[in-house]
């Protein structure tokens, strides 16, 4: 994911906050609309609700993506292991120039025993360096007749790898979105921040007007009206980068959900995050749904169904074989007339047709591996109690996350509320001429201040409720 939401989110934060304290010029332009965006600024394009904006994820997300490619690798990788059951079928053509030191026997190639077969050759007591023409065309099939499990060993590991990818997807996905929710709560705060700072422009600006009637009328001091001209300036420059602030977070949206388009808009529909089951169901429903400990889980009989299928290559194998062929050999044979055209023709026909049965009784190497598979199973078992502990943690973190948010919300809304009763304080007493723009702009940075920080809570709720789905895999 391109951009981290909280992040983007908090970043709007400080430009708006940025506006509402410190210091400012009191020659800037008194009433204007706010600076427009640079051009190359991105626009949304479109506007999603929640939903959408998920599903909309799901399909086009590249991560998502790239996941379930895996998951369709995998179960690819999984058909090898069946497909030793089908029959192989092949032809050769070969010419040798060879020796022909021949004593009488009779075999097939076999695993494990490579033995070149030369022909029915007079039987020689001492050899000879002399070499022969001989030549040979042929089609074989061989066919696998039984296998004692050893396919079915092998096919079973690669299943549960195709368990492994399958948990890792839904784990990905899961991420996802998480992200699409996070920047989703980020474009709404934005957007609540940027009312926020319009509003205290506005409130701003008819203060100026009326300090500006004040001072023409000689009822109030100059300073009045620079003091409000300052922080009217101050707040102007808060909504322009309360602005830019939503332009980053629409970005970061339309990154999350796998857009193709610069910049993508929430929708203003109410956004109510979820209640939280308590926390032992909470717990439980993590371990029965978390994809990375279904993941763990599954990796670990993977690595049980790899030290089978490893053992189970020692096992005895039965195929069945059958070859037609053409052949041809200059040298002189035992019996009988010398092959016409000196062996340079196969045109002597043969076929055959067994059963070959193979047992490699030991293979060091075999061994090995197994003993090398069986202490992966050690790992993998260490790993369970791991990722179970993690999400124990995470679980209880997110739970304690969502109800401080909530308990700061309230506190923040009672904050609001008492920033408003004394704003409206201060501009009566402004208004009848009691109180001064000190008193005023510190009521009004107050009250400006309390909204961006509601805003602020109602991401942070909506961001921990996000959270703590993500922990409990809330969205499988």
């Amino acid at each position: 994911m391109a951009a981290c939401p909280r992040v983007a989110f908090l970043a709007s934060v400080s430009l708006a906050l940025s506006g509402v304290g410190g210091p400012a010029r009191a020659d800037l332009p008194s009433t204007r609309d706010p600076t427009p965006l640079s051009a190359d600024t991105p626009q949304p394009s479109q506007s999603f609700t929640m939903r959408q904006a998920l599903d909309y994820a799901h399909a086009h997300q590249p991560a998502i993506r790239a996941a379930l490619a895996q998951v369709s690798a995998r179960i690819e990788d999984a058909k090898v292991a069946t497909a030793q059951w089908l029959p192989a079928v092949g032809v050769t053509a070969q010419l040798y120039a060879m020796t022909a030191n021949n004593t009488t026997a009779t075999y097939l190639g076999a695993p494990y025993v490579d033995v070149p077969r030369i022909g029915g050759t007079a039987s020689a007591a001492t050899g000879t360096l002399s070499p022969y023409a001989s030549t040979l065309v042929g089609a074989g099939l061989t066919q696998e007749v039984f296998d004692f499990g050893r396919i079915e060993a092998q096919r079973a590991a690669e299943d549960a790898q195709v368990e492994v990818e399958r948990h890792r997807s839904d784990a990905e996905r899961l991420d996802v979105d998480f992200g699409v929710e996070e920047a989703f709560y980020s474009v709404a705060a934005s957007k609540a921040i940027v009312r926020a700072s319009d509003e205290a422009y506005e409130r701003s600006r008819v203060h100026r007007d009326l300090a500006k009637r004040g001072v023409d009328a000689g009822l109030r001091s100059p300073i009045e009206l620079t003091r409000a001209e300052a922080d009217l300036a101050r707040f102007d420059v808060g909504r322009i980068k309360a602005r830019g602030g939503v332009a980053v977070a629409q970005s970061v949206l339309a990154a999350a959900i796998g857009s193709s388009d610069a910049a993508v808009d929430a929708s203003s529909e109410p956004l109510q995050p979820g209640d939280v089951p308590a926390l032992p169901e909470a717990i439980a429903l993590a371990q029965q749904r978390d994809p990375r400990l279904a993941e763990t889980l599954a990796r670990l009989k993977a690595a049980e169904q790899r030290t089978r299928a490893i053992g189970a290559e020692l096992r005895p194998d039965v195929k069945l074989t059958a070859t037609l062929t053409g052949r041809a050999g200059g040298a002189p044979p035992s019996s009988g007339h010398t092959a016409t055209d000196d062996g340079w023709v196969p045109n002597v026909p043969n076929w055959d047709a067994g059963l070959v049965f193979s047992w490699p009784l030991f293979d060091g190497t075999i061994n090995a591996r197994r003993n090398a598979a069986h202490t992966l199973e050690d790992v993998r078992r260490s790993d369970i109690d791991v990722i179970t502990e993690q999400n124990l943690a995470r679980v209880r973190q997110a739970y304690v996350e969502v109800q401080v948010a909530r308990d700061a919300l309230v506190a923040l809304s009672n904050a609001v509320v008492a920033a408003r009763a004394n704003y409206e304080q201060a501009n009566a007493r402004f208004i009848s001429g009691i109180g001064n723009a000190v008193e005023l702009a510190d009521a009004e940075a107050v009250r400006t201040n309390a909204e961006i920080q509601l805003a602020l809570g109602q991401f942070e709720v909506g961001r921990a409720r996000a959270a703590f789905g993500r922990a409990i895999a809330e969205g499988l």
